[in-house]
């Protein structure tokens, strides 16, 4: 596993933003295996939703980019750039995620043309899917 600091070596995210905390394994251009523990300090909580606090879809989505990410920019050709949303389709959500689950985030990339790509990623908690999806992603 590779902590946080490991992870700042690879990806350009951080704080408050940086959506992972450890990484399991991966594979430079083809695929990562990520976690996010999901904390009730964590600052979206706040306000989404106060008395029930559930992560937003829209940053599970986000810490699957950032495993995304992992894979991409721990290429040698890719070291030093960033990866950014070209698009998001087929994203489904499954379960909540709320304060105490353990984020799996898996991405697998199927498709590359150039600094254009496709992951198909997956989040799941306790093997229970919580999203999946694909990502489209460019590298500048």
């Amino acid at each position: 596993m590779l902590d946080s600091n490991e992870i700042k070596k690879i990806i350009p995210q951080r704080e408050p933003f940086l959506m992972i905390d450890e990484i399991e394994e991966y594979v430079p251009g083809e695929s990562a295996i990520c976690y996010k523990n999901v904390d009730i300090n964590e600052w979206y909580f706040k306000g989404h939703f106060p008395g029930n606090p559930i992560m937003p879809g829209v940053l599970i989505t986000e810490s699957l980019a950032q495993a995304g990410a992992v894979a991409i920019l721990s290429e040698e050709k890719s070291k030093g750039k960033n990866a950014l949303f070209g698009g998001i389709d087929k994203m489904r959500f499954k379960r909540q995620v709320v304060p105490g689950d353990r984020l799996r985030l898996e991405v697998k990339i199927i498709k590359r043309k150039g600094p254009i790509g496709i992951g198909e990623a997956i989040a799941t908690v306790n093997g229970e899917v919580a999203a999946k999806g694909e990502l489209t992603f460019a590298v500048v």
